[in-house]
């Protein structure tokens, strides 16, 4: 019960699920292989990639929430997982997230901190470039719920600045116009089942759909230099930002502001 109770929670203060009132798996199924048919028809995607992508229909199912408890957390709060493996988006998703996460994994390198021993790799050269001084500033901050708290349409139009910004016009004969409605669609199909109840998320996007962590690293990519890095001096400070935890402190907060 006290699970129920805690889902119930999560649902109504994220806000980024809506209730329907019928199955929308047949919906949805004929939603994708109209955009499908329709890129085909226009040349956006040839056959052998629409094939790809297109939906096995016996053996498609709606995805159903669970939730994961983090017990390491104050008040134990619940990590809401869609699994999507069977979903019909999930051909799609898996594509978007192969031809997109290597340009991200590329063009943002050298601000990520992929683990402790990258952590350490880049703070040897850090100090063999003379950058690491008295003033030097160590920031680590955390995001609460980062996967449902993304504005669908803004994450949009952030893909399209990535990739323009590095050159990324067509993405394997791919257009980024195509790639953003394939996108949108995987957002805006994102329905599943959960205690008899059938939702779709209207913010953000499902975690456990591959799609969803590149997604969520691109719109950070953006937040980081507008909010962040904007505000630091360049040589003078090391940032760590994780996606699944508390609050930001109001240290940090002035360390930005006087940055």
């Amino acid at each position: 019960m006290k699970l129920v109770l805690s889902a119930v929670h999560t649902r109504k203060t994220t806000g980024a699920y809506e209730e329907l009132s019928t199955n929308p798996l047949n919906d949805i199924y004929r939603r994708v292989i109209n955009l499908l048919n329709q890129l085909r028809s226009q040349n956006q995607i040839r056959e052998w990639q629409k094939q790809k992508l297109i939906p096995v229909q016996n053996k498609i199912e709606l995805a159903y929430m669970y939730f994961l408890a983090k017990p390491q957390k104050k008040g134990t709060p619940l990590r809401p997982i869609i699994n999507t493996i069977h979903a019909v988006t999930a051909r799609i998703s898996k594509f978007l997230d192969q031809k997109l996460r290597p340009l991200f994994n590329r063009y943002a390198r050298s601000t990520t901190i992929v683990d402790g021993v990258d952590l350490l790799h880049q703070l040897d050269q850090y100090i063999q470039k003379g950058y690491f001084n008295s003033s030097t500033l160590f920031i680590t901050f955390n995001i609460t719920n980062l996967y449902t708290m993304l504005p669908q349409e803004e994450s949009l139009k952030i893909i399209d600045e990535f990739l323009r910004q590095h050159n990324c016009h067509r993405i394997h004969g791919i257009s980024i116009e195509t790639i953003i409605e394939l996108a949108r669609l995987v957002l805006q199909a994102n329905a599943f089942v959960y205690g008899k109840k059938f939702y779709r998320q209207i913010i953000g996007g499902a975690m456990g759909s591959p799609f969803t962590l590149t997604l969520a690293n691109i719109f950070k990519w953006k937040w980081e230099r507008q909010t962040i890095l904007s505000k630091l001096p360049s040589m003078n400070c090391m940032v760590d930002i994780s996606m699944m935890s508390s609050l930001i402190r109001m240290k940090m907060k002035q360390q930005l502001k006087d940055g």
